[in-house]
């Protein structure tokens, strides 16, 4: 998330809704609430308890190896903590900087003598999504491969001596160093037999695209009319990606990153006349009327909107490139609407189609997905590439009984018609917000990452927060939205008909609402909520092959004075919505990734605008180095031992629905491009409840201040 949003403000008000108590009666059952209350004596458990749970029911029946969720949870830190923390049985490293070169011709990082032609062959600015590629295209590799990262927005502040936040004057200079340090970074990474991990600077494969590279645009809006500037009379020359939030794995290997925040790089929406048709789109996108907080419009016209009044709508997209191919110009693809898109998350529906998630990251805003006319070829790479052109985008309407809908945005369907201003489909996507307004969808609380889990196939839905609902005229709650003033978020546990991605109709059920366990507005999916770490603002989202839930956190700071993290969360079984921390943060950042190898041996996770609230004249910290300005970086976490990260290994019967399953493995790799196995469906009940047990005591015995225990920084 920028420090350059805009979410106190609200671009569309509707709806009405119901108490926080009167919608808990109604959505939380009261078989989750019961789980809850007893959940005491399920999980502290005996010795011969304990044995039992886990003895076959037949001494003759096969006994596998398996890997659950087990780790010593760690404890909070203030939010002025200035290093990381993860278990002590784990060790992290960092592995690309702010800075870093990336390709061999590449100078070193001199942050008193920035250039934009420096930055261009070097890391970029505020990492934020990680995705980990096999070398091989389509192959299962942990120890190799390509490492993509976006850079979503960049500090100034802190990346310039003598810059004046309050009064920016920045040089053009300045400027063309933050253009260059926007956009993704594409790095081959190889590990070697210690477990640590380098980038290959000779590599062919390595490469930034910056918000100055060519892209094209393509879909049902590629050619619409506002798409054309002056300098691009055709419509489909676009020079760069901006505010890269979160992205998404193809099943086929490319990547598609997304445009989140693009509004705050535009300026002097009041130049453009009110009755202009542009204008009201532009303001519900939330385009600043004067100066914007970068005063790039200063030394480049095309994001001054009196001056290039349809610039804008050349963002706001999902963008497509492929790690694998350098030559291929990034496509933004229409198909998939126009917002300030978190991310996009691709799962193959049963049928073959493929299924994107993603959500419009401000107050208010909605949920879509968007399910290809074609079906996924596992065999033919280059006939999948160009998918996502065609298709249909759809937003959630989610029901106060538990149900939904999954409603079209196309064009001459219902209120999206000529007399309501759509003139063609094309123009349905360029106005998303509009259409989804029309089509009454439910609006959220922050919708950000979306994931698939590859083991239940639930659709997990993080709402960071939106302390604007039931203030003033805003629309008050609802049951997926179930709490006023809510700054602490939650999580939405989605199931599609059938268990079919391309439904159009689903369940949904409230998984987590975060916060102080202590705080009796928290819902931890009914687990003992006195065993649970806090946690808030939930932001990105995975999940390792498992099936558990890991959740990077953006907000810590100013809700729960802790520094953000990363936690892990069982959606099944006995210890489901048991949340642990297994990630602290350095101050003035949050957590984005995470990302797992295929094997789960290694965890990445981008730390973003450390020492956010200093200076670089005066830093709050100079993570990871011992001095200078802050860096924001991937880091690399591993288990000492080996293993998969966050994971145990235990014994038990072996699962007749499972024929695929391996004893004395960790779970194959993903084959569903979701990040995850569909294969592994065994669930640990007892064991992993006394371990549970173990470790939460511990947790609330360092709560109670009677030590710490063993934990490492970093």
């Amino acid at each position: 998330m920028s420090r350059f949003d805009d979410h106190d403000i609200v671009r569309s008000q509707a709806g009405q809704g119901n108490t926080f108590a009167e919608i808990m009666e109604r959505r939380i059952s009261r078989r989750a609430f019961l789980a809850g209350a007893a959940t005491t004596s399920a999980v502290v458990m005996t010795k011969s308890s304990f044995a039992a749970s886990i003895a076959p029911t037949n001494p003759q029946q096969e006994m596998v190896q398996r890997y659950v969720l087990g780790f010593e949870m760690i404890q909070p830190q203030n939010k002025d903590f200035n290093s990381v923390l993860v278990p002590a049985a784990y060790s992290v490293q960092t592995l690309l900087r702010w800075g870093d070169p990336i390709t061999a011709d590449a100078p070193a990082f001199d942050p008193e003598n920035q250039t934009p032609e420096a930055q261009a062959k070097q890391f970029g600015y505020n990492c934020d999504y990680v995705g980990f590629l096999p070398l091989t295209p389509g192959g299962n590799e942990s120890d190799k491969g390509l490492l993509v990262v976006n850079h979503e927005y960049t500090n100034p502040e802190i990346m310039f001596a003598g810059y004046d936040l309050e009064n920016p004057q920045p040089t053009k200079n300045q400027v063309d160093v933050e253009l260059a340090a926007h956009g993704v970074s594409v790095v081959e990474i190889t590990r070697n037999a210690n477990g640590e991990w380098a980038p290959n600077l000779n590599s062919q494969y390595n490469r930034r695209y910056t918000a100055t590279s060519p892209m094209t645009i393509s879909g049902p809006a590629a050619d619409h009319e506002w798409l054309k500037t002056s300098a691009d009379s055709s419509g489909t020359n676009i020079l760069g990606t901006l505010n890269n939030c979160a992205a998404g794995k193809t099943p086929w290997g490319t990547v598609v990153t997304a445009e989140e925040n693009f509004h705050q790089y535009f300026a002097n929406l009041a130049k453009l006349d009110a009755n202009d048709p542009r204008y009201i789109l532009h303001d519900r996108y939330g385009l600043p009327e004067e100066a914007s907080e970068r005063r790039w419009e200063n030394f480049h016209e095309r994001f001054d909107i009196g001056v290039e009044p349809n610039e804008p709508f050349r963002f706001g997209w999902a963008v497509e490139i492929d790690p694998y191919n350098p030559d291929m110009i990034p496509v933004k693809r229409t198909s998939l609407g126009r917002f300030r898109h978190e991310a996009q998350t691709f799962v193959i529906a049963p049928s073959g189609k493929v299924v994107a998630y993603t959500g419009d990251d401000e107050r208010f805003e909605y949920v879509y997905k968007f399910v290809t006319d074609g079906t996924f070829d596992p065999n033919n790479r280059e006939a999948n590439i160009g998918m996502l052109d065609e298709g249909t985008l759809y937003v959630a309407r989610f029901n106060e009984d538990g149900s939904g809908e999954w409603l079209p945005l196309v064009f001459g369907e219902g209120p999206l018609t000529e007399a309501n201003g759509f003139t063609s489909q094309g123009d349905v996507l360029m106005k998303t917000r509009i259409a989804a307004d029309a089509l009454g969808a439910t609006k959220m609380d922050r919708p950000e990452d979306i994931e698939t889990n590859p083991v239940n196939q639930k659709v997990y839905i993080a709402l960071t927060n939106n302390t604007r609902r039931e203030v003033d005229d805003n629309p008050v709650t609802d049951a997926a939205n179930p709490r006023p003033e809510n700054k602490f978020g939650h999580v939405i546990e989605l199931t599609e008909a059938g268990d079919d991605h391309a439904a159009t109709a689903f369940a949904w059920e409230i998984f987590l609402l975060a916060g102080d366990p202590s705080d009796e507005t928290t819902f931890f999916a009914g687990f003992d909520k006195s065993m649970v770490s806090p946690i808030s603002c939930p932001d990105n989202v995975a999940f390792d092959n498992a099936g558990n839930l890991w959740i990077a956190t953006d907000g810590q700071p100013g809700t729960l004075e802790y520094t953000d993290g990363l936690f892990a969360v069982p959606v099944e079984g006995d210890n489901r919505g048991f949340v642990q921390q297994f990630f602290a943060s350095v101050q003035g950042s949050e957590v984005c990734g995470p990302e797992f190898t295929p094997d789960n041996t290694a965890l990445f996770l981008a730390i973003q605008h450390p020492g956010e609230g200093g200076t670089f004249d005066a830093p709050t910290t100079s993570w990871p180095e011992e001095s200078g300005p802050p860096r924001p970086s991937v880091i690399a976490i591993r288990a000492n031992n080996g293993g998969p990260v966050g994971q145990i290994a235990v014994e038990g019967p072996a699962a007749a629905a499972d024929p695929t399953a391996q004893p004395e493995a960790a779970p194959a790799a993903p084959t569903n491009g979701s990040g995850g196995n569909n294969s592994l469906t065994w669930i640990v009940g007892g064991a992993v409840a006394a371990a549970a047990a173990a470790a939460g005591a511990a947790f609330l015995r360092r709560r109670g201040g009677q030590g710490e225990g063993g934990q490492g920084t970093a």
